[in-house]
């Protein structure tokens, strides 16, 4: 595992010179934000005084890396008309409020591209800027359920397995995001382009990750039950499995070349029933998982260490960082104490990194006021302060 410095120094990424702002929000939004920092944009985020309220610190908030944070309450009367100085320097603003709130705080698509008509304005939410739902609450859970996405992680016949808040709101929403604001960003740059509203949902972004089942399920090669297909547990040769210590392995050798080595290396290479029959498949999985259970994780990972069979120890959030693969690529790092993933992708010419810790709310309030030559956000600075 690497460690940076814990300065602002070090290679900032292809995005360098891009300037975004950033209203403060939790969820997909920040982390959006921090993969635009973290490839190279100056992101300036405007904290409002008192926090988000989420009793998170600040000094440990990773998604709040390779940004600068500014104090603007935005329901005082100078608050919009502050943002709104900053949007004129601005390449991208990025904001999680519900559809209309923006609009109330007088920093709403409209009065930001009549400031700048080359903004990129991206909006994150749940359900999307408009339909029957748009101003109703949620989180995570409840918009992968309704792409059916939820319904096919877990166990036929048990409930659904929630796969923390990575399927939803980082995948179908931040990362969509980021690659709507990008789109948008290059149409804004070429000759004639201008700015324009990115609606970025969750229930949108997580439907379109479920393209590819789709196209199987109307092909007849996906079934519409939990665990009853090749990638989703139903298949005994794509799955994990219990070892002796209590640990699991995954496993994952679909192709035949590889299953055989895989069947060779588990020591049931001569006994295993048909892979190819699937009235077999129970009997397979209990040979399968009978086998695994002899030897411990670590015994596990010896022997198909080398290997092409597909098969993985099952780390937890405190052992992937060392890893042997991933330390070699440094895919984790640590930066101020801080242990987190390094920035992804990686850039042959413009290379990224961590180059400065979370930002503290209005920690860089002078330097942002200097910078991007607004002056105002000292006065608030001040008026926060007193």
């Amino acid at each position: 595992m690497a460690t940076t410095g814990n300065g602002s120094s070090g290679p900032r990424g292809p995005l360098s010179g891009v300037r975004v702002v950033e209203l403060a929000g939790i969820g997909p939004g920040p982390f959006a934000a921090m993969l635009l920092a973290d490839l190279g944009a100056d992101v300036v985020r405007v904290d409002r005084p008192g926090g988000a309220g989420l009793g998170i610190d600040p000094a440990r908030d990773l998604t709040n890396r390779n940004k600068r944070s500014v104090l603007v309450d935005l329901k005082a009367a100078s608050g919009p008309r502050t943002v709104l100085e900053l949007v004129e320097r601005a390449d991208v603003l990025i904001e999680g409020y519900r559809p209309g709130v923006a609009e109330r705080l007088g920093v709403g698509p409209d009065a930001c591209l009549a400031r700048n008509p080359r903004l990129v304005y991206g909006r994150m939410t749940g359900w999307g800027q408009d339909g029957p739902l748009a101003e109703r609450a949620g989180h995570d859970i409840a918009y992968i359920a309704v792409t059916g996405a939820l319904s096919m992680i877990g166990r036929p016949g048990e409930p659904p397995t929630v796969p923390a808040n990575l399927l939803g709101d980082y995948a179908g929403g931040s990362l969509y995001l980021v690659v709507g604001v990008l789109a948008a960003l290059q149409h804004a740059r070429t000759p004639g382009g201008s700015g324009q509203v990115v609606d970025a949902a969750i229930v949108d972004g997580t439907a379109h990750l479920t393209m590819m089942i789709h196209g199987m399920l109307q092909a007849g090669g996906w079934q519409d039950r939990r665990g009853s297909n090749l990638l989703d547990g139903g298949c005994p040769f794509y799955g994990s499995y219990e070892t002796a210590d209590g640990e699991y392995m995954a496993v994952g050798p679909l192709e035949k070349r590889f299953y055989a080595e895989f069947t060779e290396l588990l020591g049931i290479g001569e006994t295993a029933p048909d892979r190819g029959d699937l009235a077999r498949w129970d009997e397979l999985r209990a040979v399968v998982a009978a086998r695994f259970r002899t030897r411990t994780r670590a015994e596990w990972t010896e022997v198909f260490d080398g290997s092409d069979a597909c098969v993985a120890p099952v780390l937890s959030l405190r052992e992937a960082p060392h890893h042997p693969h991933l330390a070699a690529r440094s895919t984790f790092v640590e930066h101020g104490g801080l242990t987190q993933p390094a920035p992804a992708p990686r850039f042959s010419a413009t290379p990224s990194s961590v180059h400065s810790g979370p930002a503290r709310p209005g920690a860089d309030t002078e330097a942002v006021a200097a910078d991007w030559g607004v002056p105002a956000l000292r006065t608030l600075r001040k008026d926060t302060t007193d």
